[in-house]
């Protein structure tokens, strides 16, 4: 269940606008989403691969290039689905819990 709410998080933040990798884990952090380097990059990889992000390389003025990342129209697509399925999975919850 945690990959797929990472993943709803990781597009909407994208959704939002093209993110840097460290943009995002800040972004997760700020909202108590304890996330690393090395679980964020197999998502990231794992988005780009089924479609739903690309990338762009940027020259940066305080080291290497960024690869920057942008969701697609696929990828929104899905983005509308995780949140419609979120959506769904807090009613039941709060409909079994808020009793």
């Amino acid at each position: 269940m945690r990959k797929g709410v990472l993943e709803l998080c990781i597009l909407s933040i994208i959704a939002e606008e093209d993110a840097y990798a460290s943009d995002i884990i800040q972004k997760l952090k700020e909202s108590q989403l304890i996330v690393v380097e090395g679980t964020l990059y197999p998502l990231l990889t794992r988005l780009k691969n089924d479609g739903f992000l690309t990338y762009r390389w940027e020259e940066s003025k305080s080291g290497p290039p960024r690869k920057y990342y942008t969701i697609t129209e696929i990828g929104s697509r899905m983005l509308q689905e995780l949140q419609s399925g979120w959506k769904e999975l807090v009613g039941a919850v709060n409909n079994i819990t808020l009793k």
